[in-house]
């Protein structure tokens, strides 16, 4: 397919900035929990399905990663390092927990909505989209029911599990003001800031490091920021942006999704988000207890959602983002590899045919 001339795709993403900023703007200032995310992503997706053409250029997204990654690593404090003895047990029960997540989704697809085991493997992988769609493509899967139903995932946890959180009370309070440093110091710890972190997530992109640009720079603004090497943070209007940016990016995955398609997914959508979320919560709700960790780290860092939207909506809820962005990165890695040896063996077990699920 031609891509649209320049002035055409400049007019596509000044509409989705605006459709974003208001949906931030209207959630935000309202002060919904990560309004500002969760505001964006509902816009940008309505105007999705309405048929809108909304874009966000791939080099304006990983700027974000980046920006956001910085501002994640803020948020690293000496208090918040103290539960990282109790994060080894923590992974572990992750892995045993994303698990019966995968189980419990899978069976819940083929038993209701009858689709085939691969397709509902790939379906159920927890914030792993990349990973099943290639796997889907390579075998056969149906990829249109997967993409549909991970982004029914992705969407309904950005917008709803603020809410969730903020309504049983687990959600973190805003960290005190800091006191801002003298102009010269401040000009010199941004510099060094935005350098190192950009640094770091261009070389963690380079060796491909899921979510590398966010991780990157996450890693290593939490690390300046733990030794006490920079004293500065970004201004919060940056990381604002970010996440209206980021809620935009969301929002256009359902982009070229026809109702008609939408309708026949989304009960099966939201069901498998149900018993996925119903068993990861219930998982998180005991690590949380048996470990005394935080309640709202454990469920977000369980969720069954993507990396960099998991990790930012900790950050917008005042929770560890730290905590949420390693949990979720052991995930991934998991999930790439056993997840093309499980989909291998189901595939040569299993002689029916591929049809479309939906």
């Amino acid at each position: 397919m031609t891509p649209p001339p320049p002035r055409q795709r400049l007019s596509r993403l000044l509409e989705t900035l605006l459709l974003a900023g208001s949906g931030g703007a209207a959630f935000g200032l309202a002060g919904m929990p990560a309004g500002w995310l969760s505001g964006a992503v509902l816009a940008v997706s309505v105007a999705a399905l309405a048929g809108r053409p909304v874009y966000v250029p791939v080099p304006l997204a990983r700027v974000v990663f980046v920006v956001l990654g910085i501002s994640l690593g803020s948020a690293v404090t000496p208090g918040r390092l103290a539960t990282v003895a109790a994060w080894p047990v923590s992974l572990a029960a992750l892995l045993l927990a994303m698990t019966a997540v995968t189980v419990a989704t899978a069976g819940y697809l083929r038993r209701v909505h009858g689709w085939d085991p691969l397709s509902a493997l790939l379906a159920s992988l927890p914030g792993a989209l990349s990973q099943a769609l290639a796997l889907a493509a390579d075998t056969g899967a149906d990829v249109r029911a997967i993409a549909t139903v991970h982004s029914v995932r992705l969407l309904v946890l950005a917008v709803v599990l603020p809410a969730l959180l903020a309504a049983i009370g687990v959600v973190g309070a805003p960290p005190p003001p800091r006191p801002a440093p003298a102009l010269i110091a401040a000009i010199d710890d941004l510099a060094l800031l935005v350098g190192v972190a950009t640094l770091a997530a261009l070389v963690a992109y380079r060796f491909r490091l899921p979510g590398g640009l966010i991780i990157g720079a996450m890693v290593a603004s939490g690390a300046l920021h733990g030794f006490g090497l920079v004293a500065d943070v970004l201004p919060p209007e940056i990381a604002t942006i970010g996440f209206v940016l980021l809620g935009a990016l969301i929002g256009t995955r359902l982009g070229g999704t026809d109702m008609a398609t939408l309708g026949r997914l989304a009960a099966a959508g939201l069901g498998a988000l149900g018993v996925g979320a119903t068993v990861a919560c219930g998982s998180a709700v005991l690590v949380a207890l048996a470990l005394d960790l935080p309640l709202g780290d454990v469920i977000v860092a369980y969720a069954p959602g993507g990396l960099e939207t998991m990790a930012i909506l900790a950050f917008a809820l005042h929770l560890d983002p730290a905590f949420v962005g390693v949990h979720h990165l052991a995930r991934f890695i998991f999930v790439s590899l056993i997840m093309p040896l499980a989909a291998a063996r189901l595939r040569a077990s299993d002689h029916s045919p591929k049809g479309p699920v939906a």
